[in-house]
């Protein structure tokens, strides 16, 4: 593991991508410690300490710390994700969008243009929002979080946090482009890497006063691990189709002839899903708190918790919707098989043409909903094994199904790309020969 570490560093390109994005996502973390001018930090800190347990805590937590310091990041990438969200869907009901998406990568700068402009919006009403309700709480001691409220703060305040929305987001696309792998989604995985050693210290402390006993914490680590484990293998698991070629003679030259395998993975979507159902549900909770007179609001507020079960079955169908949806913006079976028949390859036992984009969409459905599921047992299952246990809140937070998908994927994915780079310059790469790179799923 040293020297293939060593090897990253030999290939100039590969070391200054994996340079840039470290300092990216330091300067992340950086801006997630500035707090907000006009805010008592002191006071806000002791709020969230009496809160880790609620909505506020969760939503801590995947900020990576930003939210309980009101810091210049405490919005992070929400808006953007939340405007992507927006975007995806209208590309499949407006024509003018949907022209836009064919068009390569003329079509994609603008998509990604608008996706900015809606970024703004969502981050000025997410902002006054979050500004209006810091200016109606109070700490456990009675003292104002906001020290000079009014029209002043407001309007600084919600300046500050869609600059840092902007900013983060900027960040985001800078280590798509120019370090390495996505953006948006390691800077989500930094603030839940972040608050990992804070988590396991708390399962500690609850050792050591004893309301959890010591195989209670054996037994919990092992759960992780296996988890992980498990979320790993189907992450990367395959469904292989085998494809033929049949041999053509260009001159004096004889091509194809040559079997190969379509890939499809079991997780099309990786933590795309999770991320964008967690997205949509975090919305109508934001937005609870700050109509403390409306009852509707506060049953949301209640109810949209992780733990809760009606939390629990809208995310699960969030998660096979977004599945779902994302195979079918980002994998067109049709135009597979034309591609197919255009260079003389076939399904073994399928015609060419239609017959084989049929036969593709229907394995592609089937083990789209086997990846769905596994993703939906993934996110609810683990919390009944922590409540069990009696495991610290914040370690639930940390360590649920959720934020294990997006730390093993985000994590796989970003390997892969170093991986990629390593094996074009002739370098060994991460995975060895033998170990398990995919499973083929025998799913007719």
């Amino acid at each position: 593991m040293s020297n293939r570490i060593v090897d990253m560093f030999k290939i100039p390109e590969l070391k200054n991508r994996i340079l840039i994005t470290l300092g990216i996502l330091a300067v992340c973390r950086l801006g997630a410690t500035i707090p907000t001018p006009g805010v008592d930090t002191s006071a806000l800190s002791a709020f969230f300490e009496v809160q880790r347990n609620s909505l506020f805590g969760f939503l801590d937590i995947f900020s990576g710390g930003a939210l309980s310091r009101l810091s210049i990041f405490s919005m992070g990438v929400m808006p953007y994700i939340n405007a992507s969200i927006i975007m995806s869907l209208l590309q499949t009901v407006i024509p003018f969008l949907e022209r836009l998406a064919k068009e390569g990568e003329t079509g994609r700068k603008k998509i990604t243009q608008i996706t900015r402009y809606g970024t703004l919006g969502i981050a000025a009403i997410q902002a006054y929002a979050l500004t209006f309700w810091m200016q109606s709480i109070k700490a456990p001691n009675g003292l104002s979080i906001v020290s000079h409220p009014g029209m002043g703060f407001q309007l600084l305040t919600v300046l500050t946090l869609v600059t840092g929305t902007m900013l983060i987001m900027w960040l985001g696309e800078q280590i798509s482009e120019k370090g390495i792998g996505n953006g948006i989604s390691l800077i989500i995985f930094t603030g839940i890497v972040t608050r990992l050693p804070s988590a396991v210290n708390e399962v500690f402390k609850y050792l050591r006063n004893e309301d959890m006993q010591f195989f209670q914490v054996i037994f919990l680590f092992v759960f992780i691990y296996a988890i992980t484990a498990f979320v790993v293998l189907v992450e990367q698991a395959q469904r292989k189709i085998p494809v033929q070629y049949a041999k053509r003679v260009v001159g004096r030259k004889m091509y194809g002839g040559q079997n190969t395998f379509l890939p499809l993975k079991v997780d099309q979507s990786g933590v795309i899903a999770v991320i964008f159902a967690s997205a949509v549900l975090l919305v109508p909770a934001q937005m609870a708190p700050f109509f403390p007179n409306i009852k509707f609001m506060q049953v949301i507020s209640n109810n949209l918790m992780p733990s809760k079960p009606v939390y629990m079955i809208l995310n699960s169908l969030l998660i096979i919707f977004f599945c779902y949806f994302y195979t079918a913006i980002t994998f067109n079976p049709k135009d597979l098989a034309e591609n197919m028949k255009k260079w003389g390859g076939f399904i073994p036992g399928i015609r060419a043409g239609t017959p084989t984009s049929e036969y593709i969409n229907r394995v592609l459905t089937r083990i789209t909903l086997a990846g769905a599921l596994f993703v939906v047992s993934i996110t609810v299952f683990p919390q009944f094994p922590f409540n069990w246990l009696n495991s610290p809140q914040s370690f639930q937070y940390i360590f649920d199904g959720t934020a294990i998908l997006i730390v093993v994927g985000v994590g796989l994915d970003t390997v892969g790309q170093i991986e990629a780079h390593l094996v074009m310059r002739h370098y060994e790469g991460f995975m060895k020969k033998g170990r398990i790179k995919g499973r083929y799923f025998n799913i007719k």
